[in-house]
């Protein structure tokens, strides 16, 4: 996988913003330039909202926010990259001026992708000295929560420049489609494009509002396409006989006159007039702000879902909050003076009850993640667990000794009480951000051999970790509480 620490950005729209956003909360550098004076001020306001929905999405934590700046060039942010995306209005001379801008100032290695809806790349590259080096990479809004990137090679982009565009996108958690085939507008957009067309003639021909056709689509399909999309919708239609059936009954309808697909309405002020004025009366009670924030929430839901099912864009959440989650920690490296660093997170709105307080229930999953996370740290890992053995738990007890309430940070360390041959007892603490401790846990754990379910020894490498950690953690002051049983003062 092909990791980068900084990235240039030219055009701080709407596309722009949501990129912007999705690379700094990844720990990327990011160096913009955009001339209008309100760009940092709409970046900024783009990045809270992207940290806000991270906070309800997210069960790992994000790296450290990257560093962002506003430069006065397109030079001096092609100096500054290790990849160039480009959100510039949809012209196509006003993006091969940028591109040219950026081939003056920049080594060849520099990979350049464009946001365009529907340009052709072979087009944007037509005028460069080094073309093997652009690629498309259309996202879609919100960018910071939608996975999907359309990337689209022209004529003369390299394999490598796409293989490591790709590579880019998957490490920030997007789902990189990689469409083979040159064609105006890609995929996504020309299916869009057909929904659009379609409902401009509904509304034309007075057959139905924009907020009726809104219905239609999110009460009804729209709610499948969401998880299945749209062949795999069908098929499910067939019955048992699947997809062939369908075809055979439903296929001669693609004859019958039902759409407007090969035709458009005129585009006159009367029809812009008509749309415009039926969207204020349906959304005009909120503002842009209160609808994006209502649409984040809702995204934050439906990607929760789908990842809770292993189903869709929920397995390209799982898989980024997998990575996030992983210890990037090094052994041999590893500070075992102190109680160890072994959980961070914000707590999600599902975590809490009416009071908007963490239920009790999630204070155990908190240290549960913090053992998890030790047994990681140790070498207990996926691979391990498959062929050698895991820790079960086998006593648990917490203290709760304060609040905290949805959206607040909170963090765990671990100490290690006993940790030699079968027996792993720990004990944990809970934090708020703000430094007041919320719970403690402690958990005796023994190691289980899963083919006979019974107890065994570790394997060398855990048992060498382990005793390092222990070695050291026993010489540390006993932690307060320890050992406290049930109705024992607090």
């Amino acid at each position: 996988m092909k990791s980068i620490k900084s990235a240039g950005v030219i055009g701080a729209g709407v596309i722009g913003s949501g990129w912007i956003a999705r690379l700094i909360l990844n720990g990327i550098d990011v160096c913009v330039f955009d001339p209008s004076k309100d760009a940092p001020k709409s970046v900024e306001k783009v990045i809270n909202n992207a940290e806000r929905a991270y906070k309800n999405l997210l069960r790992s934590p994000l790296p450290k926010k990257g560093v962002l700046s506003f430069l006065d060039t397109v030079s001096e942010v092609a100096k500054s990259s290790e990849i160039i995306i480009e959100a510039v209005p949809e012209r196509l001379s006003a993006k091969q001026s940028v591109y040219k801008e950026i081939e003056l100032n920049a080594s060849n290695e520099l990979i350049i992708t464009s946001s365009t809806s529907g340009i052709l790349p072979s087009d944007l590259q037509s005028e460069m000295k080094n073309p093997e080096r652009l690629t498309v990479a259309h996202p879609f809004n919100p960018v910071y929560l939608l996975p999907l990137v359309e990337v689209v090679g022209g004529s003369k982009t390299s394999q490598k420049v796409i293989d490591e565009t790709c590579s880019i996108f998957s490490n920030i958690g997007m789902f990189p489609l990689h469409i083979k085939k040159e064609i105006p507008a890609f995929i996504a957009d020309r299916l869009l494009e057909s929904v659009w067309r379609e409902a401009l003639w509904l509304v034309n021909d007075d057959i139905a509002t924009t907020e009726e056709i809104d219905d239609a689509i999110r009460y009804g399909f729209g709610l499948r396409w969401a998880q299945m999309g749209l062949f795999e919708t069908y098929r499910l239609a067939g019955g048992e006989a699947g997809m062939r059936h369908f075809i055979s009954q439903f296929g001669p309808c693609l004859e019958w006159p039902w759409t407007h697909l090969m035709d458009v309405p005129e585009f006159t002020e009367e029809l812009v007039d008509k749309v415009s004025n039926q969207s204020d009366d349906q959304s005009g009670k909120h503002s842009i702000d209160e609808l994006m924030q209502k649409r984040d929430d809702n995204l934050v839901d439906f990607l929760k879902v789908l990842k809770e099912n292993r189903w869709g864009a929920g397995n390209t959440l799982k898989e980024f909050d997998d990575s996030l989650g992983k210890s990037r920690i090094d052994f041999s490296e590893l500070d075992v003076s102190q109680p160890l660093k072994t959980f961070s997170t914000h707590i999600p709105k599902d975590w809490a009850d009416y009071n908007g307080h963490m239920t009790e229930a999630r204070y155990l999953d908190c240290f549960s993640e913090a053992t998890t996370e030790l047994m990681a740290i140790i070498g207990a890992d996926e691979e391990y667990i498959a062929n050698i053995g895991s820790y079960f738990t086998v006593e648990t007890h917490i203290r709760h000794l304060d609040e905290v309430l949805i959206g607040e940070g909170i963090h765990s360390k671990t100490q290690v009480i006993y940790g030699e041959n079968k027996k792993l007892h720990l004990f944990h603490w809970l934090h708020h951000n703000d430094g007041r401790l919320l719970a403690t846990a402690e958990h005796m754990l023994i190691h289980v051999d899963l083919k006979t379910r019974g107890a065994s020894m570790p394997g060398d490498s855990v048992i060498e970790k382990m005793e390092r950690i222990y070695s050291a953690h026993k010489n540390l002051p006993k932690p307060e509480g320890l050992s406290r049983a049930v109705g024992d003062k607090v």
